[in-house]
């Protein structure tokens, strides 16, 4: 379950509201096919043979480089929107004086990604305080 060469791999979880709104969008911005994903929310989906936990996979978001390397948090959203052609825009998160701010604003969202998916009215699913599931 690696990436195909010349992309990235972003995992992602369909059953959050913000997350998969994301993906849609970076889905219809790449023209040139370098973005694919894996949906950790679809039945079957195992994440021990990237030497991840469910837990720690659903806890935030991860990617995979073209290189086979695991990404998670900031560096793996960098990574999706650089495949898409859109890394200039997000660049900035990863300057040395702001990566630290970037990345623990991600961790804040990360956690709290559920209720503000509620808070924002896109709640395609059943969720509790850290997870939703399908109907």
């Amino acid at each position: 379950m690696g990436a195909m060469a010349g992309t990235f791999t972003l995992l992602y979880d369909s059953l959050c509201p913000i997350c998969r709104r994301e993906v849609d969008w970076l889905k219809r911005r790449d023209r040139n096919g370098r973005l694919a994903t894996i949906d950790i929310a679809a039945p079957g989906f195992d994440p021990a043979p990237l030497g991840l936990s469910a837990e720690r996979v659903v806890a935030r978001l991860h990617g995979i480089e073209a290189n086979g390397t695991v990404v998670e948090g900031m560096a793996a959203m960098r990574g999706a929107w650089r495949a898409v052609g859109l890394g200039w825009l997000i660049a900035p998160t990863g300057w040395p004086l702001l990566r630290y701010l970037f990345d623990c604003m991600y961790l804040v969202f990360a956690r709290y990604r559920v209720p503000l998916g509620r808070l924002f009215g896109r709640r395609a699913a059943n969720c509790d305080a850290d997870r939703c599931t399908p109907r």
